[in-house]
Formats: C-alpha cells, sequence, structure tokens
C-alpha cells in the first residue's frame, strides 16, 4: 500500500477513476490531494477482495522532506453504500457530505511535547452536480465516483466551496464546523 501511494503522489491518479474493485484486488484508489509540503492519498479497500466483507476507505497523509515524500500515518472508516456510484444532492440531502476525518503529527522527533505541528484531512462525497470544488485558491476536479479529499496543515480547516459546470457556486462547507443544511440556490 505505501508504495502504491508514492506511485499515485509521482503519478496521479489512473484515467479514468476505477468504477470497480478488479478481481484479486483488495483496494482501488480514490483521490490525492497536495497543498505545500503535505499530501493524503485516499483508497477503497476491501480485505482479500471478499465479497461479503464491508468496504472501507482509508486516506494516508504525507509530509514531503528534502524532496521525499514521508509516510505520516493513516485513518479509515465505512465507506458508505455503493461507494463508487456518485449520487445526486436531492439523495445526499446537500451537494457535500463530510464522512470522514483524519489527523497526524508531522513533526513527531520534536524534543518537547508542544509545538506539534498537523496534517489534516476530511474525506468527502460530492453528488452528480457538481464539476468541481475550491479549497482556498486551489480547484479539484470530482472524479467520476464523487469521492474527494482534502488535505491542510494550517491550524484552521479551509471553506470548500461546490461548483457547478458554469463555476456557480452550490454550496460551501466550511471543515472546521459541524455541516448544515445546504444554502438554497439563488
Amino acid at each position: 500500500m505505501y508504495e502504491e501511494c508514492l506511485r499515485l503522489l509521482r503519478d496521479g491518479l489512473p484515467d479514468p477513476a476505477p468504477d470497480a474493485l478488479a478481481e484479486g484486488r483488495e483496494f482501488v484508489p480514490l483521490c490525492i490531494d497536495k497543498e505545500g509540503d503535505v499530501a493524503v492519498v485516499t483508497f477503497l479497500h476491501q480485505w482479500d477482495g471478499a465479497p461479503g466483507t464491508a468496504p472501507f476507505i482509508e486516506g494516508w497523509t504525507f509530509h514531503r522532506r528534502d524532496g521525499e515524500w514521508m509516510g505520516l500515518g493513516g485513518a479509515g472508516g465505512a465507506a458508505p453504500d455503493e461507494p463508487l456510484t456518485r449520487r445526486s444532492s436531492g439523495e445526499m440531502g446537500r451537494y457535500l457530505q463530510k464522512y470522514g476525518s483524519g489527523r497526524t503529527v508531522r513533526n513527531a522527533n520534536r524534543l518537547l511535547p508542544w509545538g506539534a505541528k498537523w496534517v489534516n484531512e476530511a474525506r468527502l462525497r460530492v453528488s452528480a452536480e457538481v464539476a468541481r470544488i475550491r479549497v482556498g485558491k486551489r480547484l479539484l476536479d470530482v472524479p467520476v465516483h464523487g469521492h474527494v479529499v482534502v488535505v491542510w496543515s494550517a491550524r484552521r480547516g479551509p471553506v470548500v466551496e461546490a461548483l457547478a459546470p458554469d463555476g456557480a457556486v452550490l454550496d460551501e462547507l466550511d471543515l472546521d464546523r459541524p455541516p448544515v443544511a445546504a444554502r438554497p440556490r439563488g
């Protein structure tokens, strides 16, 4: 898995994005996000490719030091029903839905316990009406399966905006606050 993460950080995701777990394969890469010297890679994971076990989604965070990506750790959780099927905002209840998050320390080798620096990640499901998301000045395309991951190292989480194909803002989600009902289009 670690080698696959490094390959994806170097080469990017396969195009087109996988829409099913291949036979004999335990995971499908879902998305990548990089911001400065931090990154996250997420996978849909099915243990042993066994059809009866519930899949989950895991995210692995990285920090770039001396030109090399160093793994920091990972977090995971249950995958939504039919995880590779994109849903409409009506089915999801909004355009953006946060379903998972993780946090790893990036300077664990410090001498004193205070002064920890963190790498945060949030796993989002994005409705079918959304073409891209905006995170600060970054624009991220939404893969066909609708899963997006956002990474940041600032103390405060970013605001994520869901953008229609014409660039109109459909919804926003502050990753520092609990989700609220979607704003009506106006």
